[in-house]
């Protein structure tokens, strides 16, 4: 448990270039909220997308690197942030400037030396993020939700990076395998038992933080201005552990007899049709006693912050690590009493976080209490 006087982590300054609309920029921030307004197309977003380039993955666009690099900068991009908090400090830089044609990916150095890989980044910052492109989680592909799912699970179990790695890669491979008509038993073996030990981790995985969120929610009062959410998991793998009683080790041995088993239907098919990635996550509005596809999109919004805030407050119970959260357009949806409520709920969870909006007056709650920023054409200026 975070002890109640701890620095929270956070990032004392930023640093972009080449990136996006930013030709060079650095920002000195403190602790807590970091307002940032302009108007649309400014780059408010940008500078967000740069924060959650500082985790695992390609970040809250998913875009491509050669896409993100400034136009007409030959030589990449480049992100840089000092970080401070229970640790001490830390100093993290990623991107791709200097890197050959050749080279994939994204460089990242932690403290001057490479990273081995981006899960490092785990051990010095963690980041969730909530964007305009989320609102249709509950209405759209179960693609999404596993996606937000992930996200979560890994900002708790680092290690969920590399088995959703090696069951993707796996499962590729069969794919292939399928796809070329390929009939040797024992390639298709060895793939089956990797994605039987991977998909079944990954599925537990995913459970037990589905179920630590659930018990964090029942925690928080009936009233909450953001509504309760009932969660649950749709999947075989899933429905096995949950409801079969056996250990691990033998419904990965279910599965890996299920994928050998239905090896014609999905040549058929053309791809695997069981496992991991098949799976959903299932949201209730409680006090409305509603699957969330059918609920306002008001409600669905509320429920979606309310979903974000509780797996922060969990995190910083099972790490003593508060995510650093970016809030895109977050409170162009919300009337006063949920901004209101919502900037509360923030500074009691001492997190460091960012939020973008076109009216300041909507922030207007936090004057004195939140770093306020003014973005416009490529520059960033304290107001």
């Amino acid at each position: 448990m975070r002890e109640p006087d701890a620095l929270p982590e956070h990032i004392t300054r930023l640093s972009l270039t080449g990136f996006r609309n930013y030709a060079s920029v650095s920002l000195s921030l403190a602790p807590g909220p970091v307002v940032l307004t302009g108007e649309n197309g400014a780059g408010k977003t940008n500078l967000l997308e740069a924060v959650s380039l500082l985790a695992p993955g390609r970040g809250m666009r998913r875009a491509q690197y050669a896409d993100i690099a400034r136009t007409g900068m030959e030589n990449g991009f480049a992100i840089h942030a000092e970080l401070e908090g229970s640790f001490g400090t830390c100093s993290v830089g990623t991107g791709t400037s200097g890197m050959a044609p050749s080279e994939v990916g994204r460089r990242i150095r932690i403290n001057g030396a490479q990273a081995r890989s981006s899960d490092e980044l785990l051990e010095w910052i963690r980041i969730i993020w909530l964007t305009p492109a989320m609102d249709t989680l509950f209405t759209g592909p179960a693609a999404d939700r596993r996606r937000f799912l992930d996200r979560m699970v890994l900002t708790i179990d680092p290690a969920h990076a590399q088995r959703s790695l090696d069951f993707e890669k796996a499962m590729r491979s069969r794919n292939r395998l399928l796809s070329d008509n390929v009939r040797d038993a024992l390639y298709f073996e060895a793939l089956e038992v990797q994605m039987a030990e991977t998909g079944t981790a990954i599925a537990a995985a995913r459970m037990e933080v589905v179920r630590l969120l659930v018990a964090m929610i029942e925690r928080l009062p009936d009233d909450s201005p953001f509504p309760k959410a009932d969660l649950a998991l749709a999947g075989s793998l899933e429905e096995e552990l949950l409801t079969s009683g056996l250990p691990a080790v033998d419904v990965e041995e279910l599965y890996r007899e299920r994928l050998s088993r239905e090896r014609e239907r999905d040549r058929a098919a053309g791809r695997t049709l069981e496992g991991p990635h098949r799976s959903d996550l299932l949201v209730r509005h409680r006090p409305k006693g509603m699957p969330a596809e059918f609920c306002s999109t008001g409600e669905q919004k509320a429920l979606l912050i309310g979903l974000v805030l509780s797996h922060a407050r969990l995190c910083g119970e099972l790490s003593s690590t508060v995510p650093i959260l970016l809030l895109d357009e977050v409170a162009a949806h919300l009337d006063a009493g949920r901004r209101a409520a919502l900037f509360s709920i923030l500074e009691e969870l001492r997190s460091q976080a960012f939020m973008t909006g076109t009216e300041p007056e909507l922030f207007s709650a936090l004057q004195g209490r939140a770093q306020f920023f003014a973005v416009s054409g490529g520059t960033v200026i304290p107001t």
